[in-house]
């Protein structure tokens, strides 16, 4: 597996980046596909956050998914270690869900998506990040792996029963809500 660890206002010390390497190998070994992983550490200067100092962000596309995590801790080391263990129960929880799908007959491939900056800014509010990707059909259940795999609150789909776009979002009461159109 590929590891690329980088910091974002902060160096990452060597020994560090020599635990982050090992760490997330170890936990690659879960799919041996052979992917890239992003390792991305971030120093918070905000002395009113000392106890979140410290925040680690694991990125991976594994299977056709992409496994997203963060965590955040007074030190570095510690940020790292609560995030692998997040990092770890993903890829299981995922390749869980793969196996059990694949159990089900008919496999499915979920988004994967591909980042690209936007550089064009004219005054008002600017647009800070733009993600694209290619739309597969996939039914709703895929949409709620997806969106748990990635940590987002909600998530852009094409319904596979349907052809119509809908948006799948967690509420406040912790359920779910698909907003669909007409």
């Amino acid at each position: 597996m590929n590891v690329r660890v980088h910091g974002s206002n902060m160096q990452v010390r060597d020994h560090v980046r020599e635990i982050a390497e090992d760490k997330v190998q170890h936990a690659g070994r879960i799919f041996d596909t052979g992917g890239s992983t992003d390792v991305e550490f971030t120093r918070e200067n905000n002395p009113r956050r000392v106890d979140d100092k410290f925040k680690v962000e694991i990125t991976t596309h594994q299977a056709g998914h992409t496994v997203r995590v963060e965590s955040s801790a007074p030190d570095d080391v510690a940020a790292l270690d609560i995030a692998l263990e997040k990092f770890e129960r993903q890829l299981r929880r995922l390749k869980e869900r793969l196996y059990q799908r694949s159990r089900n007959a008919e496999k499915k491939h979920l988004n994967a998506f591909d980042p690209q900056p936007d550089d064009d800014h004219d005054g008002g509010p600017a647009v800070v990040r733009t993600k694209r990707f290619e739309m597969k059909p996939m039914l709703v259940d895929e949409a709620v792996l997806q969106m748990e795999m990635l940590g987002h609150a909600f998530f852009f789909f094409l319904d596979a029963e349907t052809g119509k776009h809908c948006v799948l979002y967690h509420r406040r009461d912790g359920t779910l809500g698909l907003i669909e159109p007409t």
